[in-house]
């Protein structure tokens, strides 16, 4: 009988003479000796092995804090040397035209890394987002002939949304690998974007359409202002909310997650909603500035979004990650791709450096957790 047992356990310590306690002594002593802190239970409780394991927590956690104080650093120190040395070696480089470029070159990249940063830190990977800021921008230029400019960019984007939650289920409901998934829906929908054009563009030259994506206030594009609503929108669901407080657990520890309550599948599905809805505001605003809807889009916009995600310190792995760093990482591979241009050095070796700055980045990210 399993309260005698808990009872003769509970007896046991205090000795054999405890016996004729009877039912009695069922009833009392039986459940202290089930609590938390019975040795007979094996549970750690308050004490045996259980009490290491407060300060163990303590040391993961300190070791957690430390590898991301590194990375910041790290990243921080990296800009700071590219501006030192392209400051030095190249007398355009601070002047107020080029550091506009660099601004406006970096937040069509930036926005979209936004994105992608929610979708690592919450244990995911998004590779469709090129095929999306394509197809994003041609509907926007195919809704401006026949509605008001901002309804166009509205629709546009919100067809980036759509697009995003259909990632999100394939990974959460069908349980496709992300990495496949997006590479199918990455082919899928370059495809629907080669149907609607047949191939062609999709021009909208019209004043009010261009505005948008030309247009400047104090200097600063439009552009870059949406560059930096969009990470302080994206920074404050990270670093304030429920929301993004779940996104770290989801990466951090899918099992560990689950048995605290969250739902995985929504809170992924949700980061890939916002990388979709980032990369299709990327692609109107670019259509817009351009004036043409193009089906046939630069292949590499997904590895350079991700190659700024990385080297901002976001975790291939899930679960860390800031904001505030992919921005600094948007801004190091265009400050490469800058500086080559002034220092006059071969394209061809821009493709060799990023990915130099890549392995070294991912490098670092497992070398942190192996410190762990």
């Amino acid at each position: 009988m399993s309260g005698g047992d808990g009872a003769g356990r509970g007896a046991g310590a205090a000795g054999t003479g405890a016996s004729s306690a009877g039912a009695a002594g069922v009833a009392t002593v039986g459940p202290r000796a089930a609590g938390p802190g019975a040795p007979g239970r094996g549970a750690p409780g308050r004490g045996g092995a259980g009490a290491a394991s407060p300060s163990g927590g303590h040391e993961l956690a300190r070791r957690v804090r430390e590898s991301i104080e590194l990375s910041s650093f790290a990243v921080i120190g990296v800009i700071v040397v590219l501006f030192v040395v392209l400051s030095a070696t190249s007398s355009n480089f601070l002047t107020g035209s080029n550091l506009s470029n660099v601004l406006d070159e970096t937040a069509e990249y930036g926005i979209m890394a936004a994105g992608e940063a929610l979708v690592f830190i919450s244990g995911g990977f998004d590779l469709s987002i090129g095929a999306i800021y394509a197809l994003a921008g041609i509907f926007c230029a195919m809704a401006a002939q026949h509605m008001p400019t901002p309804l166009a960019l509205i629709l546009g984007t919100l067809s980036g949304l759509g697009m995003g939650i259909v990632n999100g289920l394939l990974v959460t409901l069908a349980r496709i690998n992300a990495f496949i998934a997006t590479i199918g829906t990455q082919f899928v929908i370059s495809s629907v974007a080669l149907v609607v054009t047949g191939g062609l563009l999709i021009s909208d030259s019209s004043a009010s359409f261009v505005a948008i994506g030309r247009g400047s206030f104090l200097g600063v594009t439009y552009y870059s202002y949406a560059w930096l609503a969009v990470v302080v929108v994206t920074g404050f669901v990270l670093w304030r909310t429920r929301l993004g407080r779940y996104m770290k657990a989801a990466g951090g520890g899918e099992a560990a997650a689950r048995l605290a309550g969250i739902r995985v599948g929504l809170v992924r599905t949700t980061a890939f909603a916002l990388s979709g809805a980032c990369a299709a505001l990327a692609g109107v605003i670019e259509v817009s500035r351009t004036g043409t809807g193009n089906s046939n889009v630069d292949p590499t916009i997904p590895l350079t979004v991700i190659a700024a995600v990385v080297i901002g310190g976001v975790s291939i792995f899930g679960g860390e990650g800031a904001i505030w760093r992919t921005v600094i990482g948007a801004l190091i591979l265009t400050l490469i791709d800058d500086g080559l241009a002034l220092l006059n050095v071969a394209p061809t070796w821009e493709q060799a450096f990023e990915g130099v700055i890549i392995l070294i980045a991912v490098g670092f990210d497992a070398w942190t957790r192996l410190r762990r």
